[in-house]
């Protein structure tokens, strides 16, 4: 059974975690309004990743807000706030359609390595997805990943990192791979305008695949029925029956390959709008 805590307190509470992901500025209500301030434009295009040995696609790279920074406050995926902090320790990205695919390809982690620049080291460094790079440079290759200065500056060789941020755009060599947050559990976060009738949750930290296809909740006394949850933007899914919601509330989540997770009461009766509540469980790594 999930257990309230306050967001903050949550985060700083579990144990250390994967400290590698890579996010933008959100197209949901948060302009790109620096997301393009240090990019160059690309001259390179292709219409579907070229693959390269070892399962790794070709694709592009540019970073945006402070160089050491975390780019966004969250962004597009709804991660308000947490990005900064572990697990994520500003190792984020802004993916392009591709990637973030309408939200649904928000917490899929990447491991990302560039290749052309002579500050490049070559070793590869993980990133998730946490927010959209919906146009511009972010259009030109079928894959592009605008990360944070932090994450861009750690493709680079020792001492190197403000070169390689002044090269602007790069090519890059890219993989998905399992997210892992090492012993952490899924956490559901409701959202503050959430209500007796109405119910909104941004759901976050899945291991394997990181991105979720579907979601169902159960509610009290419904006998096993489980009724589907509508993806609404970003990590954040929703139920809206019309009639009154009867909590506590198990969660069936599905993956983007389709691996099941039940958790059972997610969220518990006397739920509060704005509150998080972390699972115990999480898909095996």
């Amino acid at each position: 059974m999930a257990t309230p805590v306050t967001f903050r307190d949550a985060l700083f509470a579990v144990l250390p975690v994967l400290a590698l992901v890579v996010c933008p500025v959100s197209c949901y209500g948060n302009p790109r309004s620096t997301s393009l301030r240090n990019h160059t434009s690309s001259r390179y295009t292709t219409s579907t990743p070229a693959r390269a040995a070892g399962g790794w696609s070709s694709g592009g790279a540019t970073w945006y807000g402070s160089p050491y920074g975390a780019g966004s406050d969250g962004g597009a995926c709804g991660y308000q706030g947490t990005v900064s902090q572990r697990p994520f320790s500003s190792m984020i990205a802004a993916g392009g359609p591709s990637l973030f695919k309408n939200g649904n390809g928000c917490g899929a982690c990447y491991q990302i390595k560039c290749t052309g620049n002579k500050a490049c080291s070559g070793w590869p460094v993980t990133v998730t997805i946490t927010d959209s790079c919906p146009g511009g440079v972010c259009l030109a290759q079928a894959a592009h990943f605008d990360m944070s200065g932090t994450a861009f500056g750690a493709m680079a060789n020792r001492g190197m990192a403000d070169r390689l941020r002044a090269a602007g755009t790069l090519k890059i060599q890219y993989k998905r791979v399992p997210c892992n947050y090492n012993g952490m559990g899924i956490a559901f976060k409701v959202d503050r305008g959430s209500n007796p009738f109405y119910l909104a949750v941004l759901i976050q930290y899945q291991n394997g695949d990181g991105d979720l296809a579907a979601v169902h909740i159960m509610q009290q006394g419904q006998g096993g029925a489980w009724t589907p949850m509508q993806h609404s933007w970003g990590a954040m899914w929703r139920a809206n029956t019309g009639k009154p919601l009867r909590a506590p509330f198990s969660a069936r989540l599905v993956s983007g390959s389709g691996k099941v997770l039940v958790v059972g009461n997610a969220i518990p009766a006397g739920w509060r709008a704005g509150m998080t509540y972390w699972s115990k469980l999480n898909y095996a790594t």
